[in-house]
């Protein structure tokens, strides 16, 4: 593979991290318990979700063009547990859904597959 190829295949990643940072990412199955699209974002949903802390959790996701709110009512996700909570078009969000893309931000040929647990577990399992 040539210099130039390398490098554009290089530059499609995000900047290499050390185990040390990756291992400060808290990675839990949360259940969605509700879901309704954000009242201020046409591209955002809201989701209230049991994370097995017995405290409810609230976080918006970027998935409306993608699913429905009521499908993913009942459904288990991979969540970032430990990202620090910020404002959202007036809704806060504390963490992130995991989800996988077949294409950039804004292509109208955009797949978005939420990442979901192949088995049933209990809210709050760690993902390692």
């Amino acid at each position: 593979m040539s210099d130039q190829a390398q490098a554009e295949v290089k530059s499609m990643f995000k900047p290499e991290i050390t185990f040390d940072d990756f291992a400060k990412v808290d990675l839990r199955v949360a259940k969605i318990v509700e879901a309704e699209p954000h009242p201020d974002a046409d591209r955002l949903v809201k989701l209230q979700l049991d994370d097995g802390s017995g405290t409810p959790r609230q976080i918006c996701a970027g998935i409306r063009e993608h699913y429905e709110p009521a499908d993913l009512v009942g459904k288990s996700i991979v969540i970032v547990a430990n990202l620090a909570p910020r404002t959202i078009r007036g809704q806060e969000s504390r963490g992130m859904l995991i989800a996988a893309s077949d294409a950039e931000k804004g292509s109208e040929e955009r797949s978005v597959v939420v990442m979901t647990p192949m088995s049933d577990i209990a809210p709050g399992s760690v993902v390692s």
